[in-house]
């Protein structure tokens, strides 16, 4: 079980998945908002959301999108911190934490690194069979979730297949 995490200051997405064999099953979805002005205390809610999240369904890693240089440092520097709380939470619930580039998560749903919101979304609904299109930052998370699948079985083909070509060459 895979939770995908789209992190920000404001809105972070969250989605949960569970893949068996070449078969993806989605589990659940949402966004931790905050109207808070007060940032530490924001930060404080996407912590505990997170930790809540994790206790509730118990995936087995958490996959996040890599924080970017925007234009803004300040939004930046706001995107990172949002990150790393949620980075936390999963560490502290002893969870492995894979990073993924917004472009390599696009590139791998949609098959375009430049993709918009809209065909994230309307991809990550035909993968997952959904009746409708997620909200934008769950939508964005779950693609993050089906990103680490995708690696991770492309990663256990490759190394099985190395594996039988060494098995191949010592006979």
């Amino acid at each position: 079980m895979i939770l995908g995490i789209d992190p920000g200051s404001r809105m972070t997405g969250y989605g949960v998945i569970q893949q068996e064999g070449c078969k993806l099953t989605y589990l659940g979805s949402g966004c931790i908002q905050s109207k808070i002005d007060d940032f530490p205390a924001r930060l404080k809610l996407i912590y505990s959301g997170v930790s809540k999240i994790i206790i509730q369904f118990q995936p087995d890693c958490l996959a996040i999108e890599q924080v970017f240089m925007a234009k803004n440092a300040d939004s930046a520097l706001k995107l990172g911190q949002a990150q790393g709380v949620a980075i936390v939470a999963a560490m502290n619930l002893d969870l492995s934490v894979f990073k993924y580039a917004t472009r390599q998560v696009k590139q791998t749903v949609v098959g375009d690194g430049a993709a918009k919101k809209s065909q994230v979304q309307h991809m990550v609904r035909t993968l997952l069979m959904l009746p409708a299109n997620p909200p934008p930052d769950a939508a964005d998370a779950l693609a993050i979730a089906i990103t680490h699948c995708h690696i991770n079985q492309s990663a256990s083909r490759i190394g099985k297949g190395v594996l039988n070509l060494v098995r191949g060459r010592l006979r």
